[in-house]
């Protein structure tokens, strides 16, 4: 992911946690705020300590993006998405971090309809 479909600042976090909708499943809570004109969409990832140690919290953010990356056609490009991780995701992998994110993402009719 470059630096243009990153959320880094707080004041960003805040406005999407304010505007945005937001919409979970056991794993994630994924908020999401349309941003007419947006070429491309932005994520802001939030991983607590309390989830687990530095070496946990990087995977677990490693996985959410590459899960982003692999969806990027599915997934609608005029949104900024803010993913909250939960503790039962330290204990997934990659392809279940991928399937639980794309369940949340239905739930938050925010896959494009050709996507599966």
């Amino acid at each position: 992911m470059n630096k243009r479909q990153r959320i880094k600042k707080d004041k960003e976090f805040q406005f999407v946690f304010k505007r945005g909708k937001s919409f979970a499943n056991r794993q994630f809570v994924v908020y999401c705020y349309r941003k007419e004109g947006q070429a491309e969409f932005r994520i802001g990832l939030s991983v607590s300590k309390k989830i687990g140690n530095a070496v946990t919290r990087n995977r677990i953010k490693r996985y959410i993006r590459q899960s982003f990356l692999e969806m990027k056609d599915e997934i609608q490009n005029d949104m900024d998405y803010i993913i909250i991780a939960r503790h039962q995701a330290a204990s997934k992998d990659f392809h279940e971090t991928k399937k639980s994110l794309q369940h949340v993402l239905r739930i938050a009719r925010v896959i494009k309809k050709n996507g599966k």
